[in-house]
């Protein structure tokens, strides 16, 4: 009797394992494709959604990137600020009628230093042209100026840094000893050195103060350069057969000029308010050109009676600036 149970039990086994094992199989295989198919098709799919089951040959519903974004990725209201100020000034030079009716070069002698009202929100200079308008008109000639410094110097130092840091051996040090000749040198200095070779005016101080930031781009350039070439997947690319330029353009450029611009961010700011400096100094576009530093000398000698001459335009340079510095803040976090 008792033999007769345990070959039922035996038997009995063996058919729930023969019943079982196929159920196995096919969940393995539905698995196994699943995670091929996320693979091959390089996205996240909802683990939960997937279990519920889907009709077959339809794909599963993805997560949606932008509602992470959303979620967690939202970006601060300081940058959003500073992103919305530097469209202003950047609308300012691009259509400066759309913001105001007055003239920034004629004005009306019997309204000469008014205070800031309604009329003229920044009171008016001593012949009496609205201060806001000048300073609207004035946008194109201080963002356009910072704009060229900015293209001079990253054109010239990332050109710079680049062959120093690819190249690297002799031409490697020679470029590095002109770079550290550059940054010995105040930067004003060098500045009013070279405008005093070009001549006066906004684009010649534009151009000198690019000048004297191609050092700061050529080294960090070549830092970054010097940085990726030294990766695994870069050397995997030298390995498999490729040449120096299809590496350089494909593998190292990418990876390394994502600091680079972020510097370019931070000297467009910086390259506003050096042009501002060259322009308070008399360096920068002649009068009656109202471009932001002249506009602040304009001003400094009534600064016991018309407090806004210099007070509101050099408000204007600094909220500028200080977007600037926050949006290249926030490319540096993120080429972090």
């Amino acid at each position: 009797m008792s033999t007769q149970i345990t070959r039922t039990d035996a038997a009995s086994a063996g058919l729930a394992a023969t019943q079982v094992a196929p159920t196995e199989v096919v969940e393995t295989d539905a698995a196994i494709a699943a995670a091929a198919r996320d693979a091959a098709s390089r996205t996240v799919v909802d683990p939960v959604e997937r279990d519920a089951g889907a009709e077959p040959g339809r794909p599963p519903r993805r997560t949606s990137i932008v509602r992470l974004f959303a979620r967690g990725r939202r970006p601060s209201w300081t940058l959003v600020l500073a992103v919305a100020v530097i469209a202003i000034a950047v609308l300012w030079a691009v259509a400066p009628w759309l913001f105001t009716a007055y003239d920034p070069i004629d004005g009306v002698p019997a309204e000469k230093l008014l205070a800031p009202s309604p009329e003229h929100w920044f009171g008016t200079d001593a012949i009496g042209r609205d201060l806001y308008a000048r300073v609207v008109y004035g946008a194109i000639h201080s963002l356009s100026g910072a704009l060229i410094a900015v293209t001079v110097g990253l054109a010239a130092g990332t050109l710079i840094g680049v062959l120093a840091g690819s190249v690297g051996g002799v031409l490697d040090d020679i470029l590095m000893r002109i770079v550290d000749v550059l940054l010995s040198i105040p930067g004003l200095l060098l500045s009013l050195s070279i405008i005093i070779l070009l001549g006066f005016g906004t684009v010649n101080a534009a151009i000198a103060v690019g000048v004297g930031s191609v050092a700061s781009f050529a080294r960090l350039a070549r830092s970054e350069v010097v940085r990726v070439r030294r990766s695994d997947y870069v050397e995997a690319a030298f390995g498999s057969g490729g040449t120096f330029f299809s590496v350089l353009r494909r593998h190292v450029l990418p990876n390394s000029l994502t600091a680079v611009v972020g510097l370019a961010a931070l000297q467009f700011g910086t390259a506003i308010l050096a042009i501002s400096t060259l322009g308070f100094l008399g360096y920068g576009a002649p009068p009656p050109t109202p471009e932001w530093g002249l506009l602040i000398a304009e001003g400094r000698n009534y600064v016991a009676t018309a407090w806004w001459l210099t007070t509101l335009p050099g408000l204007v340079v600094l909220v500028v600036v200080l977007s600037a510095n926050r949006i290249s803040q926030s490319i540096g976090r993120r080429a972090r």
